[in-house]
């Protein structure tokens, strides 16, 4: 059984980069970015907890994604902060791939009224 929505396909985000995804795809409150982290894919809401920088044009490296506007970091597994100035972690979502398509849950708490 299929669960979630088809956001791409593997190929479709380089590794160490990711692709914003539009909250009205998904249903939810805000933007999703979508990571591929040394193979593995990974979401987390877009915008920043600190000042909503987009995560989406964030560093990503071991795991962690620094936003581009102030440094704060978050773990992409379970989106807590790694490091200052954020302190508010990051809503995630669940990601599955399924032969070459790249799938999003959305975290209940973060649909969209």
């Amino acid at each position: 059984m299929q669960e979630g929505i088809v956001v791409a396909s593997v190929g479709d985000i380089d590794e160490g980069w990711a692709i914003k995804v539009d909250a009205s795809v998904l249903g939810t409150v805000d933007d999703v970015a979508v990571f591929n982290d040394r193979g593995e894919y990974f979401a987390l809401d877009d915008s920043c907890s600190h000042m909503n920088g987009s995560l989406s044009d964030g560093y990503i490296d071991a795991g962690v994604v620094e936003c581009p506007n102030h440094a704060g970091r978050f773990c992409l597994r379970d989106g807590s902060v790694v490091s200052e100035p954020a302190t508010e972690p990051m809503a995630t979502h669940r990601v599955t791939v399924e032969g070459t398509e790249i799938r999003v849950t959305p975290n209940p708490a973060r649909i969209a009224p």
